[in-house]
């Protein structure tokens, strides 16, 4: 049951993220599609952060750069976990 929350939790960000590209909210944030695809496999919630503030202010400065850094952080602290649990197996 705890492998399912896993999987969900993994997939949850994706989601809200081809959700963003179907309404066209990413789009208005990026002007190449080569940028969201690469979020949407490595860094989804860095991606998300980035098209919100992009939508929201138009640039990434004060604390919208704590925002999108702490989304970072994130992202690499689930790969990182990953990466250490395979590990002690």
């Amino acid at each position: 049951m705890s492998c399912l929350f896993g999987c969900l939790g993994f997939l949850a960000p994706r989601l809200v993220l081809v959700v963003m590209w179907m309404t066209g909210y990413l789009s208005r944030a990026y002007e190449s599609v080569l940028w969201p695809l690469l979020g949407l496999v490595f860094l989804p919630l860095t991606t998300i952060t980035y098209a919100w503030v992009m939508n929201t202010r138009g640039e990434v400065g004060g604390m919208y750069t704590v925002l999108v850094t702490l989304a970072v952080l994130a992202d690499l602290g689930v790969l990182s976990g990953s990466r250490r649990s395979s590990k002690d197996e």
